[in-house]
């Protein structure tokens, strides 16, 4: 699939905002911090959410952005699948790592628990992106989203326009068809409905 053209209208820059707001790095740093201090209550979780943050969000971001900058991948979204194999097996390398270091030191259960869907997500992304161009914006959104709902209840069933919001803007940017940000919708929420009962 080639690279969207530059956004036009009003609506394109939208769906451009509602992309990069809730893109998958702004899922990953985001929600170490919202489990790990949910649980502990305290400034410890803040601690644990940095220390969680940095191998499964920042460390994988760096990774891309130094591949866009020498010029081996087309944009920090990726939009060509086969540039996106070997990005996924480093960010399934730093987060495998960072789950190992937390669950030694012993994080909150919580914090771990939406880690460990982080990596199925990933891992689900990985096995498709070898015959398909999943979406992953719209996996990491439902699979964020949903492991809100298990942690906070059906109140937080609000969150659901908004991974409406995001398969919406990545169709509207020509970056996938509407089978691919279902498909990543339905696999980012089954991963977190499996293991989410195992940690929330």
């Amino acid at each position: 699939m080639s690279v969207a053209a530059p956004e036009k209208t009003t609506v394109d820059r939208l769906a451009r905002v509602i992309t990069e707001v809730f893109a998958p790095t702004i899922w990953a740093v985001t929600m170490p911090f919202v489990f790990a201090i949910e649980q502990t209550r305290s400034v410890t979780g803040v601690w644990w959410a940095l220390l969680a943050a940095i191998p499964c969000a920042l460390i994988p971001y760096g990774i891309v952005r130094y591949g866009v900058m020498r010029g081996a991948l087309t944009d920090h979204h990726i939009g060509r699948r086969e540039q996106r194999r070997t990005p996924l097996l480093l960010a399934i390398a730093s987060v495998l790592a960072g789950l190992l270091l937390i669950w030694l030191l012993k994080a909150p259960s919580h914090l771990i628990g939406i880690i460990v869907v982080m990596l199925g997500v990933l891992t689900l992304v990985m096995l498709s992106n070898l015959v398909w161009k999943l979406s992953v914006h719209a996996a990491v959104a439902a699979a964020s989203t949903t492991g809100l709902i298990w942690l906070f209840g059906p109140v937080l069933l609000i969150g659901v326009p908004v991974v409406a919001a995001v398969a919406w803007s990545r169709v509207r940017l020509a970056d996938h068809t509407w089978l691919q940000v279902a498909a990543g919708t339905a696999g980012g929420a089954a991963v977190a409905m499996l293991l989410g009962p195992l940690f929330f």
